[in-house]
């Protein structure tokens, strides 16, 4: 398990978000001890716009420093934003099939969650699976590879 992995994860989110990070930046290192977590903010529940914490997050992932776990109310705005950027392949996960499909079938590089959506114990055991999860390659690298290609087309993606 977790032969993929690189050594490092980058969380961020916004207010709507702040709740479920606190919980997962205190969880997961224990979890996880071989890895490395940076928590890239808010830090703390006052309002915020989720774009500006989905970027940190997406920047860093899309350079191959490491993988994202975004968090905001409903998980969708920072995958929106995340995915603009080139090499991200952010998924929304909301129970443990997606989570592990995410990973298996599209070689997801962020995991999208919605405090507002999740218990705190589910959106856990998502990120274990998720973390936990080899991408397959064979077929679905060649489904991948296509992504990048229409990413390449689309005037440079994000940088």
């Amino acid at each position: 398990m977790m032969h993929n992995l690189p050594d490092k994860v980058f969380l961020g989110g916004d207010h709507g978000g702040f709740k479920l990070k606190k919980r997962l930046v205190e969880t997961l290192p224990q979890l996880f001890p071989q890895l490395q977590f940076e928590d890239l903010g808010t830090y703390d529940d006052s309002s915020v716009n989720y774009p500006e914490y989905a970027a940190k997050v997406a920047t860093r992932v899309s350079k191959g420093e490491g993988l994202g776990i975004l968090i905001c109310g409903s998980g969708i705005g920072v995958c929106i934003t995340a995915n603009k950027f080139s090499n991200v392949r952010a998924a929304l996960a909301w129970d443990l099939t997606s989570a592990r499909l995410s990973r298996e079938h599209n070689n997801a590089n962020i995991l999208c969650l919605g405090e507002r959506l999740l218990d705190p114990d589910l959106a856990i055991e998502i990120c274990k699976t998720w973390l936990r999860t080899d991408f397959e390659g064979g077929r679905h690298q060649i489904r991948v590879d296509m992504i990048h290609e229409l990413e390449k087309g689309q005037s440079g993606g994000a940088s």
